[in-house]
């Protein structure tokens, strides 16, 4: 029988145990473009979600928690290491480019990972698993874009592969309100939803 035993749902985080991990806030996803073309993902990107993403990094460091990224980036320039989903609707962002980089508002640290990606749980594409492991992580604070893509998938995937995952609800979006709702309620058997306010004591 083994001895590990994974906290609680709900039990308070221990930040030494615990990663905070931002998904795809990167230029390409997160630009003036977006305003226009994804208004409420825009709005809500900007006025709620990378505020508390912002502060739930800065509590992440202060408590002693590792800060991980995850961006959307090919491995190759013409895009051939691709997932299928990303190839059939043209989804390529070359490496090494403008659009790859995470935002300035929640810029890596110097000495911490960022994982290209090319699927839309990072479980599939990286070896995220691997180093948590290697760092001896069994928490995952999940935040970023979109909720009810790369969110519920990373979400999902970490909780069957024995991880305690925690959703902060105010640090995530996707296009609309229903959608993002939808998402939270589909995937949260599989995690602990809380909101920032709730976390940053417990990073702290």
């Amino acid at each position: 029988m083994s001895r590990f035993v994974l906290p609680e749902r709900n039990a308070p985080l221990d930040p030494a145990a615990t990663a905070v991990l931002v998904i795809d806030v990167q230029n390409g996803i997160f630009n003036p473009e977006a305003e226009t073309t994804r208004p409420y993902f825009f709005r809500t990107a900007r006025d709620m979600a990378i505020p508390n993403m912002q502060r739930l990094v800065r509590a992440g460091r202060a408590g002693g928690a590792e800060v991980i990224y995850t961006v959307i980036e090919s491995l190759t320039r013409d895009g051939r290491d691709r997932g299928w989903d990303y190839k059939q609707t043209g989804f390529h962002i070359r490496p090494g480019s403008h659009e790859a980089k995470v935002i300035d508002e929640v810029a890596p640290g110097e000495d911490e990972l960022v994982l290209p990606k090319t699927s839309s749980s990072l479980f599939n594409s990286t070896i995220f698993e691997y180093l948590l492991r290697n760092m001896g992580l069994d928490t995952v604070v999940v935040t970023g874009f979109l909720t009810d893509q790369c969110i519920d998938h990373t979400v999902r995937d970490g909780s069957d592969r024995g991880l305690r995952m925690v959703c902060p609800v105010d640090a995530c979006t996707t296009d609309s309100e229903e959608r993002h709702l939808a998402a939270l309620n589909a995937f949260k058997g599989y995690c602990r939803q809380a909101r920032t306010e709730e976390l940053l004591p417990e990073l702290g």
